[in-house]
């Protein structure tokens, strides 16, 4: 059921609270006349942080005011003409306020839709499995968002924070200038006749001490401002941390695992685009975090006071870069994996794609990323972090490519389109093994740099299961192989000995 619908339906407190939303920035008439048309608009494909998104966003303004327009041209009778006047100047008063900061449109409305989905949301309890789900992935793409906003106003309290932080520093050190050159002038005194220096010395010993006491107390103040900043960037971080976790362990995660269970005849895994989009949030704001950092590490260096501060920047410049190396690690996936049974000398694909590319300009000296296969004990060797030889079980043609930026998407992807395995090497067998039973991964490696070679990073990610096959006739027992693998392995795991932990559960 549409929201607007449902959201008509409320009552008391919860009606008060929806009627709230509405105003001059956007009247409930156009919400009421365009609910089919704004319920149906990509509002969360828009990053309003990014300020090349705009031109959507005046896209979407220009069509809503056409919508209006058009809804007004259509109302007839004495009641329409009211109303084909009241939504022109509707349409006028939204261009007005908009036209020049689309983006702003966008936010309110989304605003809005959020909002009116907790209230109907808390209003209804659904009894429907499904109607259940999709509440539960709304309310939970609510709270990403909302606490992407708390972030946003943080980083922002954190910046206004620090340019007072600065300017006021800069302020003591011209101050301390000053005491110092009341020093200079005090010394000089020794060069005068007593009667002169005596004449002038008490004002400049009056200055001195005005000032010096003053340097004094602002000393503790530009101390108390450190202190009072770190600790709101440790806030920031540590919602930093938890925002990752739910995007990075959680919604990260499952996609792979439905791209797995795709593998299997499942639903298709959906596109990146909105986990994109929140990766690339997370990295803009730990980017501005770490430059805030950086800065307040600058200041601490230009004017050193005594006290626990280098400590606490030296914590927060390390629990940064964990966080943006932990993110850059993990967003660098397979996008279309290759396939899993993988016939000799025979030509195959596969995509890879680094999701916060773009916005750290990874893209601005291309990084090339390197295919090779190994084997399954070298796979779990590798998700330990052991030493691994860099030795690979086979020889994959075509296995070096660059990755490129694509402006009108905004992805950074390498696309390996001619790659064949030339040869494979197999371990010992032992027992009734069979070759169909032995398992492989493609490991994809690159190595670039963020920041202008601020950080360098060296990532690795492993493609699904494969089996090799030389002949056709494998192919049948080679995909029950990966098809079993593909339905009961681990959401976070790349092998497992899947039928030996089914058996242990059917023993217990």
């Amino acid at each position: 059921m549409a929201v607007w619908i449902q959201a008509q339906q409320l009552q008391g407190d919860a009606l008060h609270q929806m009627q709230s939303l509405y105003g001059q920035h956007f009247p409930i008439e156009v919400r009421h006349y365009l609910s089919q048309w704004i319920e149906g608009q990509l509002w969360d494909a828009i990053d309003l942080e990014n300020p090349q998104e705009e031109f959507k966003a005046k896209r979407l303004l220009d069509s809503l005011i056409q919508e209006l327009q058009n809804k007004a041209e259509h109302q007839v009778g004495e009641d329409g003409f009211l109303l084909k006047i009241k939504l022109g100047h509707y349409a006028n008063q939204l261009k007005s306020t908009y036209d020049r900061c689309p983006l702003e449109l966008v936010r309110c409305i989304k605003h809005i839709l959020y909002t009116e989905q907790r209230l109907v949301r808390e209003a209804t309890n659904s009894s429907s499995p499904v109607g259940g789900m999709m509440d539960s992935m709304s309310q939970k793409y609510q709270q990403i968002n909302q606490a992407f906003e708390e972030l946003r106003l943080l980083t922002q309290d954190t910046e206004n924070d620090l340019r007072k932080l600065q300017h006021n520093q800069e302020y003591f050190i011209i101050q301390y200038q000053e005491s110092l050159r009341i020093q200079a002038q005090l010394t000089s005194l020794a060069t005068l006749p007593p009667a002169d220096r005596q004449l002038r010395e008490p004002a400049l010993l009056s200055k001195r001490a005005t000032v010096e006491a003053w340097l004094t107390r602002e000393a503790n103040t530009l101390q108390k401002y450190r202190l009072d900043l770190a600790e709101k960037h440790q806030k920031t971080l540590q919602l930093l941390r938890k925002q990752q976790t739910v995007i990075l362990d959680d919604e990260l995660i499952q996609w792979k695992r439905r791209q797995q269970l795709a593998g299997n005849g499942g639903p298709p895994e959906g596109g990146l685009d909105i986990l994109q989009s929140w990766c690339e949030k997370l990295a803009e704001t730990i980017w501005q975090n770490r430059q805030q950092i950086r800065r307040a590490e600058h200041l601490r260096q230009q004017l050193p006071i005594p006290g626990p501060i280098e400590e606490l920047l030296n914590e927060l410049n390390s629990t940064i870069t964990d966080i943006i190396s932990a993110l850059v690690t993990s967003t660098f996936i397979i996008e279309k994996q290759p396939p899993q049974v993988l016939k000799t000398q025979t030509k195959f694909a596969a995509t890879v794609r680094l999701l916060v590319g773009g916005k750290l300009n990874v893209h601005m000296n291309p990084p090339q990323v390197k295919a090779t296969i190994i084997s399954e004990q070298q796979a779990k060797a590798l998700l330990k972090n052991e030493n691994t030889r860099n030795d690979s079980s086979g020889e994959i043609l075509n296995n070096n490519c660059v990755m490129e930026y694509h402006q009108t998407t905004g992805t950074l992807s390498a696309h390996f389109r001619n790659m064949s395995l030339k040869r494979i090497k197999r371990s010992d067998r032992r027992g009734a093994e069979s070759v169909t039973e032995e398992k492989f991964t493609i490991l994809f490696e690159s190595q670039f740099s963020v920041g202008g070679n601020e950080l360098v990073f060296q990532v690795k990610t492993l493609s699904l299961p494969v089996v090799v096959i030389v002949h056709g006739s494998q192919d049948n027992n080679a995909t029950a192989t990966v098809l079993w693998d593909n339905a009961f392995a681990e959401p976070v795991s790349v092998f497992r000995s899947v039928s030996q932990e089914i058996s242990a559960r059917a023993m217990r």
